[in-house]
C-alpha cells in the first residue's frame, strides 16, 4: 500500500489505559480504524523502548542457544517461581553484559519479561493480564489473536503467533499443567489455567486453517447486580423481583445463548442468598464466586485419566450434595436427563436449585426440558418458579435480560417482565399467576405488602447503585445487614 494511502487511513482512538504486567506496563489502545470492520485492540509495552527490546530478542536467543531449547521446554510443567530461580542467574548475567547499569527493579522487570516471553505464553499473558477481557482466541500462527472485550465486544489485536508449532506448543504447556495432553490422535482438549480460566484447544487438521485456543477467562472481579444494574443489563424493578424470589426460596432457571451471560446472572443471583444457609455449587470448572460470608461450599467435576478411572461427573456431585444438608443448590449448567431429574426431585423435596440451560427465550426453555435429550415430564415442571432469560444482541454486543417467566401449573411459561428493545429496559409484561399466590401462601404476605418489599428493594437496590457498592463482598455484606436488620440507608 503507497504510503499515502496509509495516511488517509482514518483512526480514533475510543478507549485507552494502562495495565500493570510483573511491573511492565502495557498501554492498551481501542481504536476504530476506517479500513477495519471491527475495532483494533493494540497492546504496547510503554516502559521499555523498542531499541531494550531489540537487545531483549538478542538476549533471549543466546539464552535460548546456551540453555537450550529441549532443557527450556523440559520445565514447562514446573512452577513459574522455580522456573524464575532455575534460570534467574544466567538471565541476569546477559542482562548485566548488555545492560550493566541496570538496576535491580529493572533488572527484575526485564528477567519477567524474557521468562514470559520463554517459558511463559508469551504476548497472550499480557491479554489475560487484562481485566477487561472475557474470551482470547488463537485461530491460527496467520491471523492476529482476538479478544471479547466487556465494553466493545469483538475485538482482532497486534498480537500474532509466530508459527503452528508455538501453537501447540502452547497448548501442550496448558495440558501439562492440569495432567491432560494433547496429540494427533488426541486433537481436542478441554483444560484449565491455575488461575482458572477455561481453555479449549484443537489441532490441525481437526482445524483446517491452523491450531486454535480457546481461553474463557475467569472473573477476578465477578458481576454483581449493582453492576448488572449500572450496565442496564437489567432495570430495578426485575432485579427487586429476582431478589424477592431468591429471599423466599423459588428455585430459578438462567436461560440464555453462548455468551449471553448465564454464568454471569448466575452470580448475581447468589448476592441475594442469606448468609444463615449452606450453599453447595456445582461446576466443570469454576467460574461462580459468591460473598465471602456466605456458607459456600464450591465443588467440581473432574475427567477420567488416560486410562477411564477416577472421573467425577455432574451427576455424581449432584447426588453427593444432597446428602450434605444443603439450603440452596447451583449448578453450572443443565445437559442431561439425569441431572435435570435429580434437580426437579431436589425442588420437590424442599431444596432451593438455581442452575443454568442453553434456550433462546422462556417458551424454548419448557420444550428443551420436555424434549429428548432432557425429556422431564411437563408436570415436573411446577416445582420450577423463575425462568430468566439472558441475550446478547451480536450486533451491539449489549447483554441484556430478555425474559422472567414464571412457570404456570400446567408447565408452559407466563412472561412476568420481557425487554422493550426500543427502550432497552425490562418492563411489565403479565400480571403473575402462580409467584405471588405461592408467596402469599408461604410468607403470609398480602399483595399489598409484597408490592410494598418490592418499592423497598427497589430504594435498596437505587442506594446500592448511587454509593457504588460493586464489589461480590460489599454486596453481600450489604445483603447480610438487611437479612439481619441492621441495614440502614445513610
Amino acid at each position: 500500500m503507497p504510503e499515502e494511502t496509509k495516511e488517509q487511513v482514518k483512526e480514533e482512538i475510543i478507549d485507552k489505559y494502562s495495565i500493570n504486567v510483573n511491573n511492565i506496563i502495557v498501554e492498551i489502545k481501542i481504536i476504530a480504524r476506517e479500513d477495519k470492520p471491527v475495532a483494533q485492540y493494540s497492546a504496547s509495552i510503554t516502559n521499555i523502548s523498542d531499541t531494550t527490546k531489540l537487545i531483549l530478542e538478542k538476549i533471549r536467543q543466546e539464552f535460548v542457544t546456551k540453555v537450550g531449547i529441549q532443557e527450556v521446554e523440559k520445565v514447562q510443567n514446573e512452577d513459574v517461581e522455580n522456573i524464575k530461580a532455575r534460570f534467574q542467574h544466567e538471565i541476569k548475567r546477559l542482562i548485566h553484559k548488555y545492560f550493566p547499569r541496570t538496576d535491580e527493579k529493572t533488572t527484575d522487570m526485564l528477567v519477567n519479561y524474557l521468562i514470559e516471553e520463554n517459558l511463559g505464553l508469551g504476548k497472550i499473558e499480557i491479554l489475560l493480564k487484562d481485566p477487561e477481557l472475557e474470551e482470547i482466541v488463537v485461530n491460527n500462527h496467520t491471523d492476529p489473536v482476538w479478544v471479547y472485550h466487556r465494553k466493545h465486544g469483538w475485538l482482532e489485536t497486534n498480537v500474532k503467533i509466530v508459527t503452528e508449532a508455538r501453537i501447540r506448543h502452547y497448548s501442550t504447556m496448558i495440558g501439562r499443567d492440569v495432567g491432560k495432553e494433547i496429540t494427533t490422535l488426541n486433537p481436542l482438549m478441554d483444560a484449565h489455567l491455575m488461575t482458572g480460566d477455561r481453555v479449549n484447544a484443537t489441532l490441525q487438521p481437526i482445524s483446517s486453517k491452523g491450531n486454535t485456543i480457546t481461553i474463557r477467562k475467569f472473573a477476578a472481579d465477578p458481576w454483581t447486580i449493582t453492576k448488572f444494574i449500572k450496565a442496564g443489563t437489567i432495570s430495578l424493578e426485575a432485579a427487586a423481583l429476582v431478589w424477592l424470589g431468591v429471599q423466599n426460596e423459588l428455585s430459578i432457571l438462567v436461560a440464555g445463548g453462548t455468551g449471553s451471560g448465564k454464568t454471569s446472572m448466575l452470580n448475581v443471583v447468589s448476592n441475594f442468598f442469606p448468609p444463615n444457609q449452606r450453599i453447595i455449587s456445582i461446576e466443570d470448572t469454576r467460574e461462580l464466586t459468591l460473598p465471602s460470608n456466605l456458607h459456600w461450599v464450591p465443588m467440581e467435576t473432574r475427567l477420567p485419566n488416560p486410562e477411564g478411572k477416577g472421573g467425577i461427573t455432574m451427576l455424581d456431585l449432584l447426588v453427593n450434595s444432597l446428602r450434605m444438608r444443603p439450603d440452596r443448590i447451583l449448578v453450572g449448567e443443565i445437559r442431561r436427563k439425569e441431572e435435570a431429574q435429580v434437580l426437579m426431585e431436589a425442588m420437590h423435596t424442599g431444596h432451593s436449585v438455581y442452575a443454568t440451560i442453553h434456550a433462546n427465550n422462556a417458551d424454548e426453555v419448557v420444550m428443551r426440558l420436555t424434549n429428548p435429550p432432557i425429556d422431564i415430564p411437563k408436570p415436573m415442571l411446577t416445582s420450577l418458579s423463575l425462568v430468566l432469560v439472558q441475550n446478547r444482541n451480536r450486533r451491539t454486543g449489549k447483554r441484556r435480560t430478555l425474559q422472567i417467566a414464571e412457570i404456570l401449573p400446567n408447565g408452559d411459561p407466563n412472561i412476568i417482565m420481557k425487554l422493550n428493545v426500543q427502550k432497552d429496559l425490562v418492563e411489565h409484561a403479565n400480571e403473575s399467576q402462580t409467584m405471588i399466590d405461592t408467596l402469599e401462601l408461604y410468607t403470609g404476605l398480602t399483595k399489598d405488602e409484597i408490592d410494598f418489599d418490592i418499592k423497598q428493594k427497589i430504594k435498596i437496590l437505587q442506594w446500592m447503585v448511587k454509593k457504588n457498592i460493586d464489589s461480590v463482598n460489599e454486596v453481600g455484606n450489604v445483603l447480610s445487614k438487611y437479612y439481619l436488620g441492621r441495614l440502614t440507608l445513610d
